[in-house]
């Protein structure tokens, strides 16, 4: 008797996903559809994917009350920024507004109490990456920038600058002037709604601008994102 197929993986199906960096790229995650993972009760939104099931991966993860996902090793790193809820592991609980790097090398068994979704990258360090990171932003205190009305909390940054990572804040009305991303920059929309010459970004939208893009920020009503900059390479000539 013929063994019956099996169901496809449709996140395994998906190798090229957003894999141009050098394209501008807008998403609204909150219109996108929650694929499951192996793991029961644990699923993903995704905006970047290289790869199978072992992808170089941008995605937004939620895990159902209650669920654990197995013990694993990321070969390339993770980091992740959590969105709602407490995600935990054997190291601690992580309340929304932890960030984290887990460097490469470094394993864990992630799993939650009540729910959670995180913000995470994988498969995204350099093989020097060996500090372990854990920053509370609800505890931290933000620093002003040169720029009235836009505040920063540090969460990553390479001495050769190429790659920062921070959480910032803008104050209702405030504008930044235009900038050069001359490495590259990504952003998530945590609170609040964003803008720039193109347009207007709520809570949960993925902006990724290219190396060599120039922009300004802006928020009506006050808002807060994640960002990262420098690490998407030199402009192309």
């Amino acid at each position: 008797m013929a063994a019956e197929p099996q169901p496809q993986d449709p996140v395994a199906a998906i190798e090229q996903l957003r894999a141009d960096f050098a394209r501008r790229e807008v998403v609204d995650s909150n219109q996108l559809e929650w694929l499951a993972s192996p793991q029961a009760g644990v699923d993903r939104r995704m905006l970047d994917r290289i790869g199978g099931e072992v992808a170089r991966a941008t995605s937004i993860v939620r895990y159902v009350p209650s669920s654990t996902f197995p013990a694993h090793t990321h070969g390339l790193g993770e980091e992740f920024l959590v969105l709602e809820g407490v995600f935990s592991d054997e190291h601690g609980d992580y309340p929304v507004g932890t960030y984290v790097r887990n460097p490469p090398g470094s394993s864990h068994t992630p799993r939650t109490g009540d729910g959670c979704t995180i913000f995470v990258k994988l498969r995204q360090m350099r093989a020097d990456d060996v500090e372990r990171v854990v920053i509370g932003t609800a505890l931290e205190t933000w620093q002003p920038t040169n720029a009235v009305g836009h505040e920063r909390v540090m969460l990553f940054s390479r001495p050769d600058g190429s790659e920062d990572v921070t959480m910032e804040r803008l104050a209702p009305g405030t504008r930044v002037a235009p900038y050069q991303c001359d490495g590259g920059e990504e952003i998530l929309v945590v609170d609040g709604a964003l803008s720039d010459e193109a347009g207007t970004y709520g809570v949960g939208t993925w902006v990724r601008n290219p190396a060599g893009s120039r922009h300004g920020l802006a928020s009506q009503n006050g808002c807060v994102f994640w960002v990262k900059r420098g690490h998407l390479g030199a402009p192309r000539s």
